[in-house]
């Protein structure tokens, strides 16, 4: 792919220098983020360079902090989905300084939280995954962003079929959030890379 020997190259400079380095993977829901993080992970490996995924959707917030909260529902999605200024406390400012970290992994059925200790003995990238990255709160952790640039239709075709059945609230929620989104914070214009799904996916 265009542009990604070159940031394993730098990144592969800046490791040998004995730097930590966070790269953000950012993109829109069902972009193909994922696919991307797992064959760069692969490829820092082959390097024999130490990383770790992080995938923030693993530390969103409960139900009822981003439901039925008396904002719009795109705003519940944009700004309620995660306790940003939390995250930025407890695991950006710590990515750079610890060896180790507790952060509350969210699961979905039981809706409540667990601990897990992240320990980084051995890491010198973390690759963060998610969906608006690069809101003004995390931007300035990451030393290089990517940004999986995927059309709408074809992000909304790889949704599950019943997933599929609830376009309003893709419209009411998801799509507006993803409209301000783009056009408040650009983040193709400040992403370090862009690369479309197409080429994601040859």
């Amino acid at each position: 792919m265009d542009g990604v020997d070159e940031l394993l190259r730098k990144i592969v400079c800046a490791v040998r220098q004995n730097k930590r380095i966070i790269i953000g993977v950012d993109g829109l829901s069902r972009s193909g983020k994922t696919t991307f993080v797992r064959k760069f992970s692969s490829m820092l490996t082959e390097k024999l360079i130490g990383n770790m995924i992080i995938h923030m959707d693993d530390h969103i917030v409960g139900k009822s902090k981003r439901y039925n909260t008396g904002h719009e529902e795109w705003q519940e999605y944009f700004y309620l989905q995660w306790d940003v200024v939390w995250l930025r406390k407890f695991l950006f400012d710590n990515l750079m300084q610890l060896d180790e970290i507790d952060l509350p992994f969210y699961d979905n059925e039981m809706d409540q939280h667990d601990y897990k200790k992240l320990k980084f003995a051995g890491k010198s990238v973390f690759i963060v995954e998610g969906v608006f990255l690069q809101r003004e709160e995390w931007r300035p952790y990451f030393d290089y962003t990517v940004f999986i640039d995927c059309p709408r239709d074809i992000r909304f075709a790889r949704e599950s079929y019943q997933t599929q059945q609830n376009t309003e609230k893709f419209r009411n929620r998801y799509w507006k959030a993803e409209d301000y989104y783009i056009e408040n914070h650009r983040p193709v214009e400040h992403a370090n890379l862009v690369i479309p799904y197409f080429n994601l996916i040859n």
